[in-house]
């Protein structure tokens, strides 16, 4: 086949895909109105995964198989929005790590409500201005992301799901090499994911603490001698050139990333549930409680301790452990626990995320 035949037979496909998604927006709409009909909620986030998950699964021959999910999560989300415009906040503004892990949940086509700090988007959530709410709650390199925890901490919140993204840090700047940057922006876990390169190149500049990365690139936009530590997504949407790639001071440099809901997923065989508990101020005390998970056969992946902001060198411990609440041995372990301690709370059940 010529040139021109092969150009002719691409453009016959397309147009069938194109005809193809205007069925399956049709039937998307079929599918909102049973929806309302039968009072169950428009977006189903255990569905979406479950379709990606097949697609991705199945493959489509030489198509790259990576490429499928983006495909047909933006496929997915033109269709949401067809069905009912949702609104989802997220730690503005536009471009920082937390935009990028909120599109991979949704997609392009939800409305995305920026807030300026964390708490603003717990806030969102609980109001019931938004459906749903994405933050940052872990590093591989820092740890815990305080205001995300201390907000799940709140109540009215659970987590409905999970990502763990690669975050590769770069320094962004209009200014045409590294020798003429004089300060350097970026939120402090950014900053600190790359403490060691900046004192190894940027010994002498000033380091300057902004509320999010994509602050950070507002400010290098409007200082000729200025830096914004961020990512590519930043440097794109305001128009930085990248000076240096991954400068992190951790090559495996990730994020966990959770969607906020007023519900937690139901259960999939393969999740994981975020527990906060107190115990008595007494021997041992800490240790039984620990007894009773290892006692279920209940791995805890994560466990840590937090100030209970209620009285003076007063803590809870926050743990993720396998299994959901629906479990029958994590159910047990509950209500052990709700017995034993002062205080217990489920943060959500939700499923594992593959690795970044």
């Amino acid at each position: 086949m010529s040139l021109n035949d092969l150009r002719r037979s691409v453009d016959e496909i397309d147009d069938e895909i194109l005809a193809l998604l205007d069925r399956r927006a049709t039937i998307a709409r079929e599918i909102a109105q049973a929806k309302r009909d039968a009072h169950v909620a428009t977006y189903d986030p255990e569905r979406e995964r479950e379709v990606l998950a097949r697609l991705e699964a199945k493959g489509a021959g030489r198509f790259p198989r990576e490429a499928i999910r983006a495909v047909y999560r933006e496929v997915m989300s033109a269709c949401l929005a067809l069905q009912e415009p949702m609104k989802v906040a997220f730690l503005g503004p536009a471009g920082t790590f937390t935009h990028a892990a909120a599109r991979e949940f949704f997609g392009l086509s939800v409305r995305y409500v920026e807030t300026a700090t964390i708490d603003g988007v717990f806030d969102a959530v609980r109001r019931g201005d938004v459906v749903h709410g994405v933050v940052p709650i872990e590093n591989s390199t820092e740890g815990s992301v305080t205001a995300a925890v201390d907000g799940l901490m709140e109540g009215g919140v659970l987590i409905r799901r999970e990502i763990v993204a690669r975050v590769d840090q770069c320094l962004l700047s209009t200014a045409e090499g590294v020798t003429q940057i004089e300060r350097v922006y970026s939120h402090p876990q950014a900053l600190a994911q790359c403490r060691q390169w900046l004192g190894a190149h940027l010994a002498t500049a000033q380091l300057v603490q902004t509320p999010s990365t994509s602050a950070a690139a507002r400010e290098a936009l409007a200082d000729a001698a200025g830096a914004a530590i961020g990512g590519r997504l930043a440097a794109d949407l305001y128009g930085l050139a990248v000076l240096r790639e991954r400068i992190q001071d951790l090559s495996d440099n990730v994020t966990r990333f959770v969607m906020l809901g007023a519900e937690d997923a139901p259960r999939t065989g393969r999740d994981k549930t975020t527990l906060a508990f107190a115990v008595h101020n007494s021997a041992g005390a800490l240790l039984r409680a620990l007894q009773v998970f290892e006692e279920r056969n209940i791995s805890l992946t994560r466990i840590e301790s937090r100030p209970s902001r209620q009285k003076a060198w007063d803590y809870v411990f926050l743990a993720d452990l396998e299994g959901h609440r629906d479990d029958e041995n994590v159910r047990e372990a509950m209500d052990v626990l709700a017995a034993r301690c002062p205080m217990l709370k489920n943060l959500g059940s939700y499923p594992v995320a593959p690795p970044a």
